[in-house]
């Protein structure tokens, strides 16, 4: 995937933040194209091993919660697509600026969210976020939350060819959510069953994947777009990627064998449909996972 050299990068919505801890806050963490091994992985399999406590993950009752990282000193200026060669840290808030500012144009009273970019731990409204939970949006704050180095990681970990255009998927993903929270469709996903091929939860994932598509379909149109070119190559890993974080794929790595009924994240067939779905028809309206029965 490359970029474009004079598109301009607002670095105001990306904040460099250092590693924090902090009390319990209100809401309820969203995972997203990483974020879905918050539920699966530590809840439901490995949490105990990792020392992590699962009300931190999910967020508890009461504590102020939301309070900013500080400010990690030498974080790169990046201006324009040239700077992302110099220094490629610069490719985080491109990302967010590109996904940021298009959604701006479909969603009527759109709010712009902050990225949070975090090492080890974080305090957020959503209770104390931590490397292991991979990226996720907290609807309390409306940001973003990212580990960067870890990402990468655990990208591997699953056996994703990871990269840019991943990158680029699983950031589009949890601005996916943040339009979810804006319109009101998380809300549908609390009604019914919980777990499960066709949950709420599921629907609501499914649906950021495809919104994650509808951008991608956008922005490699777009003549000023910060992403100047989208291969083949590119559109392989960004399949990959959520072939990798499908629910089947995890269970079936960590424990060999496959419970769908536990499913909160929908299965690889599922993700890889609906990121197809958006891409090839660039079309929000045809991302609507909960008016049908056929999630794939």
């Amino acid at each position: 995937m490359e970029f474009r050299d004079n598109a301009r990068i607002d670095q105001s919505r990306v904040r460099y933040g250092g590693g924090s801890g902090g009390g319990r806050g209100r809401g309820i963490a969203v995972g997203g194209g990483l974020g879905g091994i918050v539920m699966v992985l530590l809840l439901m399999f490995v949490g105990p091993q990792l020392g992590i406590d699962p009300a931190d993950v999910l967020g508890g009752q009461g504590g102020e919660g939301g309070q900013p990282a500080g400010e990690v000193s030498g974080a790169p200026e990046c201006q324009t697509g040239a700077d992302i060669e110099e220094n490629p840290d610069c490719r985080w808030p491109a990302y967010v600026t590109e996904i940021d500012d298009f959604w701006a144009t479909q969603v009527e009273g759109y709010r712009s969210a902050t990225t949070e970019l975090f090492s080890g731990q974080i305090q957020t409204s959503c209770g104390t976020g931590s490397s292991q939970m991979g990226p996720f949006y907290c609807p309390g704050d409306e940001k973003v939350y990212i580990d960067t180095d870890f990402m990468g990681q655990l990208l591997d970990t699953l056996g994703a060819q990871g990269g840019y255009a991943a990158e680029a998927y699983i950031v589009a993903h949890e601005y996916g959510h943040h339009v979810q929270n804006l319109t009101g469709q998380m809300q549908k996903a609390r009604q019914g069953e919980q777990t499960g091929a066709g949950s709420g939860p599921v629907r609501l994932e499914l649906q950021a994947d495809c919104y994650a598509g509808v951008w991608f379909y956008h922005t490699t149109r777009d003549e000023t777009s910060l992403i100047e070119s989208v291969t083949q190559d590119d559109l392989t890993r960004i399949v990959d990627a959520a072939r990798a974080v499908g629910d089947d794929h995890i269970q079936q790595q960590q424990t060999g064998q496959i419970t769908e009924e536990n499913w909160t994240h929908g299965s690889s067939e599922q993700r890889q449909k609906w990121v197809q779905t958006g891409f090839t028809t660039g079309d929000p309206t045809a991302c609507d996972t909960f008016a049908t029965d056929d999630l794939g």
